[in-house]
């Protein structure tokens, strides 16, 4: 440890030497050439690096913009109409828009949300086109005693609807795989064969899932093969470290640098999103940690 701390302190050093002998700098700027002299560095720029705001919500979003961009994040999941106008401030794309769901649980398996449904997304998908977003997320919801070939026929009724829109708009309706073994018992797209079933019901290019890392390896494990399996079907991806859903270092059981090595072989140019719950005291500095192991 002692070596480390003598290491940065000579690294600051001749930084801040450096500097002087060519510019009359004060004592701030000393401070900041230190800070850039020890910066990470520069992302590879293979990866298409988002963060969940949800996962940080209680550092407002003016803030957790600023330091994503100073990460090297380029976009930020989950967010509305509402807070578009801030990331377009930022330089920052939305990358998994949402506002039109109902919630996870009543989603396009049940008749009975198809008329709220079509009149959310109706409105949503002109929205998230003339923002110059892509993505849109929605649900399966949760099974309720339906079987799965119930369930494919209601989603493919109902999202059949909209779907029409969704291409005139170049929108993408992207349909999150969720755990129902811990956090989301009952939900019916809880398997990547699932979702990619339904998938190839709707034949269309606008209509994707989303691979949630997390929720997969619960219910399902076996994440690079199915990767490669059904990569087709797959738009997005979010992480996360199992069991948990925390940080995802060497404190649980996937090797990410594995797996975003996997998904850039498949030759996926989408965003690949943060959305783990920090327990660190340093949120940010957790996230920073988390983009640089995905940085492959």
């Amino acid at each position: 440890m002692e070596e480390k701390k003598g290491r940065r302190a000579a690294i600051k050093n001749m930084a801040v030497a450096t500097m002087a002998m060519a510019l009359p700098l004060t004592l701030e700027s000393f401070d900041a050439v230190a800070s850039d002299a020890m910066a990470a560095p520069a992302l590879k720029g293979h990866v298409n690096h988002s963060v969940c705001r949800w996962c940080f919500s209680d550092i407002d979003l003016d803030t957790l913009c600023a330091e994503a961009k100073k990460i090297g994040i380029k976009a930020i999941d989950l967010v509305g109409p509402k807070e578009w106008p801030t990331l377009k401030k930022y330089g920052l794309d939305s990358a998994m828009c949402n506002g039109a769901e109902i919630n996870l649980v009543d989603g396009w398996n049940d008749p009975a949300f198809h008329d709220t449904l079509i009149k959310n997304y109706t409105a949503m998908i002109p929205l998230v086109a003339q923002a110059g977003y892509k993505n849109l997320i929605c649900f399966s919801g949760n099974k309720r005693g339906k079987d799965d070939e119930t369930g494919w026929k209601n989603c493919v009724d109902g999202l059949k609807k909209i779907m029409p829109l969704a291409e005139k708009h170049g929108v993408v309706l992207v349909m999150e795989l969720l755990n129902s073994k811990i956090n989301h018992k009952d939900y019916q797209c809880d398997r990547t064969s699932w979702g990619a079933e339904l998938c190839k019901r709707l034949g269309s290019e606008n209509f994707k899932l989303l691979y949630d890392i997390y929720h997969m390896q619960i219910d399902e494990g076996d994440v690079i093969n199915n990767i490669q399996t059904y990569h087709q079907y797959l738009a997005h991806y979010h992480t996360a470290g199992v069991p948990g859903r925390h940080e995802i270092d060497d404190t649980q059981e996937l090797y990410y640098p594995a797996i975003v090595k996997a998904i850039l072989a498949t030759g996926f140019k989408g965003y690949i999103a943060q959305e783990f719950i920090p327990l660190q005291k340093d949120k940010l500095q957790s996230l920073k940690t988390a983009v640089q192991i995905c940085d492959i």
